[in-house]
């Protein structure tokens, strides 16, 4: 089949999870065989990155503003899908239903993969909430197929809207590196605490980082990730946090996998969306998770982690005393490498998704 990926930032993945998605999802497509072009938006992509040069990728122009960057992009990307031999479209963000019908004018069959909810994200204010609720709606109609990658999304979308969807979640596939080599940052294997999420409120770093306040431990905590439209914010978490605090930007590749392969606890505090690419990645690692408790994040974890209220205090206890017991965190790091084996493999993800497209190739 020739596959066309779009709403994404592009490949390499530099950014989030539907980076990652298109990034994995492309790669083992071509390897089986299909012909896989990725939409990429200008700023996010290089002359000299390094990524699978058997996809196509298409780099269009876009407006760098959190509000129009991923609508705007989609909408050329959609113009320039219809004079393609694009059998099938996966579109990706709930943002772009509006334009996923446009396709099928063609004879080209679109799947829009929604996410989470991100309507619910604390960094719209009333319009972009009212927006993205509408996209919902839209959802429900325009894309040949709905994609959910988590049990709750799904069933919100049935509830809410009466439409079934297919349910798809993200993949990992640890990098496995040299712990004995590992020296970045200044710190020591399995002895740091390691949080990666984009820095925004609905992350909840700064609860992360007022609780990690309260341990005395001396244990390094280590950000990983950036915010490119709110660079005040992430200036406001740096003042919050003391010298223990590591704060390393983004980061991907083999770097990013020796952070995950090395460290001794991994916090993950999302409280918007599925199936959070960072936590699959970090069970796969494999780390003990310390996750906030939601509906979506217990499916995630499979039970295989220890859950926190939005609380300082609670989260301050939690991480002691996982801190001071090495056998429980083991045994945290095995039953989630576990259960991410047999539910995040990422060639399992891509046999759904390939089922997905030659369902609606026929």
């Amino acid at each position: 089949m020739k596959i066309a990926i779009l709403g994404t930032r592009g490949i390499p993945a530099r950014y989030g999870g539907f980076e990652t998605l298109a990034d994995q999802l492309a790669k083992r497509l071509v390897q089986r065989g299909h012909q896989v072009a990725v939409y990429c938006r200008k700023p996010f992509v290089k002359p000299d990155d390094d990524f699978d040069h058997r996809i196509r990728r298409i780099i269009l122009p876009t407006i760098s503003n959190k509000h129009f960057d991923t609508l705007f992009h989609t909408f050329l990307s959609v113009l320039h899908v219809l004079f393609t031999d694009a059998d099938v479209l996966l579109i990706c963000n709930v943002a772009n239903s509006p334009v996923a019908w446009i396709p099928r004018l063609v004879g080209k069959p679109t799947a829009l993969n929604v996410d989470g909810l991100d309507r619910k994200r604390r960094k719209w204010n009333f319009l972009g909430q009212w927006f993205l609720h509408f996209c919902e709606v839209l959802a429900a109609f325009t894309p040949t197929r709905l994609v959910t990658d988590a049990g709750t999304i799904r069933e919100y979308f049935r509830q809410r809207y009466h439409k079934t969807s297919e349910m798809i979640a993200y993949g990992a596939e640890p990098v496995r590196t040299d712990n004995s080599e590992f020296s970045d940052f200044g710190l020591s294997s399995r002895r740091y605490i390691l949080y990666v999420a984009r820095l925004e409120p609905e992350n909840n770093p700064e609860l992360v980082i007022r609780a990690y306040r309260d341990v005395d431990t001396d244990w390094p905590m280590v950000v990983v990730g950036g915010n490119p439209y709110r660079p005040a914010y992430v200036q406001q978490l740096k003042s919050m946090a003391d010298n223990r605090v590591i704060f390393t930007g983004p980061i991907y590749g083999d770097d990013y996998w020796k952070l995950q392969n090395n460290a001794g606890l991994f916090v993950f505090a999302g409280e918007i969306g599925g199936v959070h690419p960072a936590l699959v990645e970090a069970m796969a690692a494999p780390n003990a998770i310390l996750y906030l408790d939601t509906p979506t994040n217990h499916e995630t974890t499979g039970g295989c982690g220890i859950s926190f209220r939005p609380e300082q205090r609670e989260l301050a206890e939690k991480l002691s005393q996982l801190i001071a017991s090495p056998e429980q965190v083991d045994g945290l790091r095995e039953r989630a490498q576990r259960f991410a084996r047999e539910n995040y493999n990422w060639e399992k993800i891509v046999d759904q998704y390939e089922q997905l497209f030659e369902g609606m190739f026929r």
